[in-house]
């Protein structure tokens, strides 16, 4: 049996919300077996617990933001990758605000703050959902699909209007390659001329060369330069892992994007859920090729 894992410690972090500019903290705290993951939006006395699943996503313009009953908690992809890439199946997320803090625009820091909080194996088996037919969404030239796979694979194009995006590819299998190592460390992008008018039109208030890649007509205009040559690709596969999450399982399967984000990853998952006959729920076996992409062997690996 492939146990279930938690968080060791509760754990506390604070940082500005991309798009509200303002100071969020943020609890990661242990939860039980067979909870899942679950946010807490606080707000004064009144805490209103949404589990990080399909069905609560009310908007994926710029980010995923899940909500219930009014309570809305914004920009949850990036924590929710790093979770799961670290193979944590169950943990309440507290958060003071409308969104998850950006950090530094990856989920490197949300990483390092999971791995101080230490992981807690648990009693019960880990379970997956494993793809059993391909499942398709398209829209325009845009595509994505998920289908039958031994292990966990995400492969992405992305092809902007832009020298340096142009038909640019990458595919991380993660039965072999550790998430800690060649996806955590991407950054979310952005072109200089969007932000300004976001940030005009009162959006991205939070936005800087901080928390995010920002290119102008020509280059990357962060002083440090790109962390991985093709690392606006790996953020998208980045964004792919926490979007997949949130179909309550970890996914065994094989995820194909192209020119897609946080809309048609949504879209994907709830078409894979509609569709009975493509997925199926079982324990996870030791002896399953694709026990390292979703048990997070990796995990103690530094970011």
């Amino acid at each position: 049996m492939i146990p279930q894992r938690t968080l060791k410690h509760p754990i506390r972090c604070s940082g500005i919300g991309l798009h509200s500019g303002h100071k969020v903290s943020l609890w990661l705290r242990p939860a039980a077996e067979d909870s899942g993951i679950v946010f807490h939006r606080v707000q004064g006395d009144v805490v209103t617990k949404i589990p990080a699943r399909s069905a609560y996503v009310t908007d994926t313009r710029m980010c995923t933001t899940l909500g219930l009953d009014g309570a809305h908690i914004g920009a949850v992809d990036h924590l929710l990758s790093a979770l799961a890439g670290l193979g944590i199946d169950n943990a309440v997320i507290e958060v003071d605000g409308p969104e998850v803090p950006i950090m530094d625009g990856s989920s490197a820091p949300f990483v390092f703050l999971i791995q101080c909080a230490g992981i807690r194996e648990q009693s019960a088996a880990k379970k997956v959902l494993r793809v059993l037919n391909k499942v398709t969404v398209e829209d325009g030239n845009r595509r994505c699909s998920l289908h039958p796979a031994k292990g966990f694979k995400v492969s992405y194009l992305l092809d902007y209007d832009h020298p340096m995006l142009r038909q640019r590819a990458s595919s991380v299998d993660f039965s072999t390659q550790a998430y800690t190592r060649e996806v955590s460390r991407a950054r979310t992008f952005g072109f200089l001329h969007e932000i300004e008018a976001l940030q005009k039109a009162g959006l991205a208030l939070g936005g800087s060369l901080e928390n995010a890649i920002v290119l102008d007509a020509f280059r990357v205009m962060n002083e440090g330069g790109l962390r991985y040559d093709d690392e606006c690709v790996r953020h998208k596969i980045l964004d792919t892992v926490g979007d997949l999450s949130l179909a309550g399982y970890p996914v065994v399967g094989a995820f194909e994007g192209e020119r897609t984000g946080h809309d048609m990853n949504h879209r994907l998952v709830s078409a894979l859920l509609a569709d009975e006959s493509a997925w199926c729920i079982e324990e996870l076996k030791a002896e399953d090729s694709a026990v390292q992409a979703i048990q997070g062997q990796t995990a103690t690996q530094p970011a």
